[in-house]
């Protein structure tokens, strides 16, 4: 599918563009993805390289990316025990979009930014 600027936007694929960003927005869960995209993390891991976001936070978004099948969360049986959590196959098939998110940004997202750079 194209963009066209001449054509109206059908109820579906407008409903299905929602339901798509609904997955993955969230203050927190495209850097959860970015991180868990690179390699798999502990919780403390994650906490450590995501400046700002709780505790609380966190949990949220990982319980909420799991149950939409987004990362796969893995309890191992030691003391003290360790979680582990990764991507799954449906997050590595959103490989293209992070990348073109990422050449977009060397394209076009510095410009944006000087011209309003509060939101930076």
């Amino acid at each position: 599918m194209t963009i066209d600027d001449a054509r109206d936007v059908s109820p579906e694929e407008y409903a299905d563009l929602r339901k798509a960003l609904m997955l993955i927005a969230g203050k927190w869960k495209l850097e959860i993805l970015w991180r868990l995209y690179h390699r798999t993390h502990r919780f403390g891991e994650l906490m450590k390289a995501i400046p700002g976001v709780t505790q609380h936070m966190l949990t949220r978004q990982l319980r909420e990316l799991e149950a939409d099948g987004l990362v796969t969360r893995t309890v191992f049986a030691e003391v003290p025990p360790r979680v582990d959590y990764s991507m799954t196959a449906a997050t590595k098939a959103l490989e293209p979009t992070i990348q073109a998110l990422m050449l977009w940004w060397q394209e076009h997202g510095k410009v944006a930014q000087a011209r309003n750079p509060e939101d930076g």
